[in-house]
């Protein structure tokens, strides 16, 4: 027998043993580990339905103008952003899971009124020429303005959508109903901005205008609906000496504590209002309670006490308001928030101008003073009055068109208020308009947060 080529087998069968218990032991921990993975790798934090941070596609919003004003001439619309009305442009490559049910709805009450204008390259839904009811100072194309880039813009608002405005759908819902816009020549530029949109469906018929024709009224014969705008710039009681062109020649006399008949004779006939006021209160004014003077505004060569014009302000606006919140009214009625004027350089009445071409940023254009202390008047003395129209059900809704209109310095006659105001001197010195609106014009989109807040919703 030969024991040189001898093993033990001991050792050997003892390293196989070995390897195979451990085998089993990382078995076991793999199996341990599939077993309970989903209790010890998910963070508790996946119940909160909305986390802070998201990987969602964000919706695609153009920071710059559209194209070019000698584009807009020579191309018409801009169509190189290829954004489509209501589309959404998703980013690639991003984290969202296919499950609709992890993406997280939009909550809460939207908003119209904070929001960004983005480019709309279909334009508006009229043209200066198919409509009859456009004033020739808001007629800025015919009246020879250059650019066009103003036309193709559309609000949006940031945390919700907000639909063009449907003129059928409009008519189709207003059917036998009432409408008036009271307030000064903002609201008959509102009018005409809405007149114009609903004649693309059906041209109303003019059935009443004052001898002024500051107040108006149409009527469209299909849906038995009026629409109705009401001359009264103060909404109390006001005497006014001063021409077409605003030349005054004595003071305003203001009776704070008397409304305009002009809106309260038509009041509870009126099935939805839009009602505003504002600058107006800045003029020359004597004011009167009880028949008697009891201050001024601006009237140097009158021995009365300067009471300033956010006093009487405040004292119109807070009787015209629980006028309204008492009513027992069974419309509705809009309140709408003063609108600021976009002059730079000047004022309307010594020289200044509005020649931007395209929106402002956010930040960019800021509210003046006076315009400041109009609007912080405005929304105080409509929340005091809230609770209370509520109570009596009164159906009064805060239009507040303000910060949208703030943003387009571009939207106004400037100095295309008159017909061609440089054909014959290129230099020439013309009264500029930085306060009404271009028809069509950034007034249009008033009426898709009307439409909004009155049909859709």
């Amino acid at each position: 027998m030969k024991l040189l080529n001898w093993k033990p087998w001991f050792p050997h069968k003892q390293n196989q043993l070995l390897v195979k218990v451990a085998v089993g032991f990382l078995l076991m921990g793999l199996a341990f580990r599939l077993l309970f993975i989903r209790s010890t790798d998910i963070s508790p934090e996946i119940e909160t339905p909305f986390p802070q941070e998201t990987h969602l596609p964000q919706k695609v919003v153009a920071s710059e103008p559209p194209a070019s004003v000698d584009q807009m001439q020579q191309t018409g619309p801009p169509n190189s952003l290829e954004v489509k009305e209501n589309d959404e442009q998703i980013p690639q490559n991003t984290d969202v899971q296919e499950n609709e049910e992890q993406i997280p709805q939009k909550t809460g009450k939207c908003d119209l009124f904070t929001g960004d204008w983005v480019p709309n390259p279909a334009g508006p839904i009229y043209t200066n020429k198919s409509c009859p009811f456009i004033e020739g100072h808001q007629n800025c194309m015919r009246n020879g303005r250059p650019d066009t880039g103003y036309l193709y813009w559309r609000w949006n608002p940031r945390d919700c959508d907000l639909p063009k405005f449907d003129p059928e759908r409009f008519l189709e819902m207003m059917r036998n109903k009432a409408w008036a816009l009271i307030g000064d020549s903002i609201s008959r530029n509102h009018v005409q901005s809405l007149l114009c949109m609903l004649s693309t469906v059906e041209r109303p018929i003019d059935v009443y205008h004052d001898k002024e024709y500051k107040s108006r009224r149409w009527h469209f014969r299909t849906y038995n609906l009026t629409i109705s705008v009401i001359w009264s710039p103060f909404l109390v009681r006001a005497a006014i000496f001063e021409d077409y062109n605003g030349v005054s020649t004595s003071e305003v006399k203001l009776h704070l504590d008397k409304l305009d008949s002009k809106w309260t004779d038509l009041y509870q006939n009126l099935d939805y209002m839009i009602i505003s006021t504002g600058k107006w209160f800045l003029k020359s004014s004597i004011y009167y309670e009880n028949n008697e003077v009891v201050g001024c505004h601006y009237c140097p060569k009158r021995n009365f006490e300067e009471l300033g014009f956010d006093f009487a302000y405040r004292k119109a606006l807070r009787f015209v308001m629980n006028y309204i919140a008492t009513s027992g009214h069974k419309g509705s009625i809009l309140f709408r928030t003063s609108t600021p004027d976009h002059f730079e350089n000047g004022e309307w009445s010594n020289g200044g101008t509005c020649k931007r071409t395209s929106p402002a940023k956010e930040g960019e254009f800021q509210l003046k003073d006076i315009h400041r202390i109009l609007r912080d008047i405005e929304l105080e003395e409509f929340k005091n009055v809230t609770e209370k129209a509520s109570a009596n059900g009164v159906n009064l809704k805060l239009l507040d068109v303000n910060p949208l209109s703030l943003l387009r310095p571009d939207g106004h006659p400037g100095p295309y208020r008159g017909y061609h105001p440089f054909a014959h001197d290129k230099n020439a010195k013309v009264q500029n308009d930085c306060l009404h609106w271009c028809l069509p014009g950034p007034i249009d989109l008033w009426n898709d947060v009307i439409m909004e807040m009155l049909v859709n919703g």
